[in-house]
């Protein structure tokens, strides 16, 4: 049969001056690059808490207040603004993003915290029968308690 053989060669390599100069290059843009960095996470986070707030406001409906529904809508287009800006700084960005994060912290106490009195109630009622009955299992089952069995139709 025939042989075949492939050689792969270098065309263009680099010399070790262009190399030492590549290194240079980078570690003179590190700060450059980490700033970048920073900016475009600080850039997705805003995005995503408004995205998040956007979504809350849509799933909680009127459990909301009025004036915090209010605040959050105005600190949601103060984000997207400064998005849609591309020079916007990254220190209003960050204001706008701590804001928002305060405004949806007021809507979920707000919502919750009518939920939680609701379930307060219930668990006052409930905590001291349910201590009781609770060592009562254990003695039940000493007793010839029989554990049933049961099959979905």
């Amino acid at each position: 049969g025939r042989e075949q053989k492939i050689t792969i060669q270098a065309g263009t390599g680099l010399s070790p001056e262009e190399i030492e100069q590549m290194k240079r290059d980078a570690e003179a843009h590190a700060e450059d690059d980490r700033q970048r960095r920073e900016g475009v996470e600080l850039r997705n986070q805003a995005d995503s808490l408004a995205y998040t707030a956007e979504k809350t406001m849509s799933e909680a409906g009127d459990k909301i207040p009025a004036d915090v529904r209010a605040d959050i809508d105005a600190r949601v287009k103060e984000i997207r603004d400064a998005l849609a800006s591309d020079d916007a700084s990254a220190e209003t960005l960050k204001g706008a993003t701590e804001a928002l994060a305060e405004a949806l912290q007021k809507a979920g106490s707000a919502v919750y915290g009518e939920g939680a009195e609701g379930a307060g109630v219930g668990a006052e009622t409930a905590t001291p029968g349910g201590e009781g009955e609770g060592g009562d299992e254990e003695d039940g089952a000493e007793e010839g308690t029989v554990e049933g069995e049961y099959r979905e139709v």
